[in-house]
């Protein structure tokens, strides 16, 4: 966080706009303070914001508590509850350079990978009742609702025309009665889109696909469950979760990096703060409208890696190694010129 907001140091000098911040506890270090993950003052400050960016949570200190008083549960996921997000966009860019630290076959990311997987975040498995857990059964219920779908399908429609306009609807509508539904409206929605190509996938094929030939895909539209998995396994493909950035939509955008706060490596100053960064990036373009200083930051990150500077998870033999405040540092140096 600390080098996402050097970043934003940089487009406040070079453009003269100016952003208020305000800072708010979460998470574990929010329990340790005030017995809560999600403090009120915190929730009080999102809701006054024009946007969320957060940081990591979580870690095996808070594990033994109850369910309610962990990070995870009772810090990120209240959070996204408390601001109604309804739809998760994960971007993933395979950057040529990195094609050597990918666990797939180097011949698989040649023709480049650029996709984003769009997540309905509100409804499905997560949150449908009944459920529930006893010694001899647990259940839990799938439900989803036209308007739930029509909204995020509008998004990933919206987003594909705006990229290379093709959506992936993943679903498992050989099966369930919610995937015959989602796979229904989706299509009809496609219809206010003739320009943007729709494609229907099975959830256990697009698995697969992933890591067959992830070039095919530019949107991957799917279920809460579904863009779970998907997200987590098209992060192998960069080779790190700490190039990966999202942002959650709802009545107020939050952003954050994909991966979790690896408390195993805090206070070293070797953690890639390039998600968080992208993140920051994000929030610029889906919140404020600065769409090109956006694209900046990302052309930044780029030069930076294709100049072969690395931080020690994204970093081959031969590579630069740098600690997490000089990959800020050169980060912000690129950003400056070209800005």
């Amino acid at each position: 966080m600390r080098e996402a907001l050097k970043v934003l140091d940089v487009v406040e000098k070079k453009t003269g706009v100016k952003f208020e911040r305000r800072f708010g506890h979460i998470g574990g270090e929010a329990y340790d303070k005030f017995q809560t993950p999600l403090p009120d003052e915190t929730k009080r400050l999102c809701e006054e914001s024009d946007a969320v960016l957060l940081g990591s949570v979580g870690g095996k200190k808070w594990d033994p508590l109850p369910p309610k008083l962990r990070p995870e549960i009772g810090g990120l996921l209240a959070l996204r509850k408390f601001l109604k997000l309804y739809a998760n966009l994960r971007p993933i860019k395979v950057y040529r350079s990195l094609i050597s630290i990918s666990p797939l076959d180097n011949r698989i990311l040649e023709n480049g990978v650029d996709m984003v997987t769009v997540r309905e975040l509100s409804s499905g498995v997560y949150y449908g009742q009944p459920r529930g857990l006893d010694s001899d059964k647990g259940f839990d219920t799938v439900v989803y609702e036209r308007k739930t779908v029509e909204k995020i399908a509008e998004t990933a429609f919206e987003l594909a025309r705006k990229r290379r306009k093709k959506v992936t609807s993943v679903d498992k509508a050989n099966v369930l009665y919610s995937s015959m539904l989602w796979c229904r409206v989706v299509e009809e929605v496609s219809k206010d889109y003739p320009d943007v190509i729709l494609e229907h996938m099975y959830i256990d094929n697009a698995t697969m696909q992933l890591i067959l030939n992830p070039s095919q895909f530019d949107v991957v539209l799917t279920t809460n469950m579904f863009g779970d998995i998907l997200s987590d396994e098209s992060a192998a493909l960069a080779g790190s979760l700490g190039m990966l950035p999202s942002a959650s939509l709802g009545e107020k955008h939050l952003y954050e990096p994909a991966g979790g706060s690896a408390p195993d490596i805090a206070g070293k100053n070797i953690a890639n703060p390039i998600a968080q960064i992208l993140s920051l990036a994000m929030m610029l373009e889906h919140s404020f409208s600065m769409g090109e200083i956006a694209g900046k930051i990302e052309q930044a990150v780029e030069t930076v890696i294709e100049e072969g500077y690395r931080t020690r998870d994204i970093a081959g033999p031969s590579d630069r190694v740098l600690s997490t405040s000089q990959m800020g540092d050169i980060i912000c140096e690129k950003l400056a010129a070209l800005l």
